[in-house]
């Protein structure tokens, strides 16, 4: 288990983490958002002992984050770490050898993500020689190798294609069903709702929104009701709680201010003809994080 009790970090006067705590359990893929500047990559530092806290405290299984416990945490952070002037070979020995690794388990384990990632033939390339997108992947396997409890992701597919995506996918949700612990920030938020159990969303270093993201999509009153057919899309717009109309290539997306507008909008759609959809949604997490956080930035 990872807690993160009443945290608090200044640089100098800047308020940089105001107060945030949340906790995961193991076999659990939390969600820690923000727009740029809030204090995600801060709160990952401190996490990693990279930065101590001003106040409260950080634990990993009971023990305090530190030195003793950093091997058992893996990493992958936003911006490049590898050092482009080794091969793929040095640069994953030496960055799994500091997680306490011998060379004849990082080989069969290198050997093993590289045929994994469909890039065996790179293991003796220079890192500068990649393309973007497998020097991702080599950045995942450095903090994948040690099998870490705790797995630290930051906008973990920079720079892949959708296929290359399902593989991280796939190789993220074998972790949680190991029973490891995984932290995911990404600003694409379609991403987040695939994998994410709970969430803490964070604006100018402070929690504005928490708790599990299927509470959350329910708490959020705002829907989204998709139709096809032809229909009198003035008229709809016209219609009682409708915020919006959007004509999109393949649906009419209606958003209403809570679900008793449906029957409202629906007896206008029974006017229509063709009509082979009518779904009601809960509101994208997408569009709560932006309603949400353009709120408390108008504040």
């Amino acid at each position: 288990m990872l807690k993160v009790e009443n945290v608090t970090k200044y640089y100098g006067d800047v308020l940089a983490v105001d107060d945030l705590s949340f906790t995961i359990n193991d076999g659990e893929i939390f969600g820690l958002l923000g727009v740029n500047g809030a204090g995600k990559t801060t709160t990952f530092r401190m996490i990693m002992s990279l930065l101590e806290p001003t106040k409260g405290k950080i634990t990993l299984n009971g023990h305090p984050v530190g030195y003793d416990v950093s091997e058992r945490i893996g990493f992958l952070t936003e911006e490049r770490s590898l050092l482009t002037k080794l091969t793929v070979k040095e640069q994953v020995i030496y960055y799994a050898t500091l997680k306490g690794m011998n060379e004849k388990d990082i080989l069969e384990k290198l050997d093993y993500y590289l045929e994994r990632f469909n890039i065996s033939e790179y293991k003796e390339r220079k890192i500068k020689e990649l393309s973007k997108g497998n020097q991702q992947k080599i950045q995942f396997i450095t903090a994948i190798i040690h099998e870490p409890d705790l797995l630290v992701l930051d906008e973990p597919f920079t720079g892949l294609d959708p296929i290359n995506v399902e593989l991280f996918m796939d190789v993220i949700r074998e972790f949680k069903e190991k029973g490891k612990m995984i932290i995911f920030s990404s600003h694409r938020m379609e991403h987040v709702e695939l994998f994410c159990e709970k969430l803490v969303i964070l604006l100018k270093g402070k929690t504005v929104l928490s708790g599990s993201l299927k509470e959350i999509k329910k708490d959020y009153r705002k829907k989204v009701i998709r139709i096809n057919g032809k229909i009198d899309l003035e008229e709809l717009k016209k219609c009682k709680g409708v915020i919006e109309v959007d004509n999109e290539s393949l649906d009419i997306i209606v958003k209403i201010e809570s679900d008793e507008y449906v029957d409202g909008v629906f007896k206008i759609v029974k006017k229509g003809s063709e009509i082979t959809k009518f779904v009601v949604e809960d509101a994208s997490l997408n569009e709560i994080f932006v309603s949400l956080v353009g709120e408390a930035y108008e504040k």
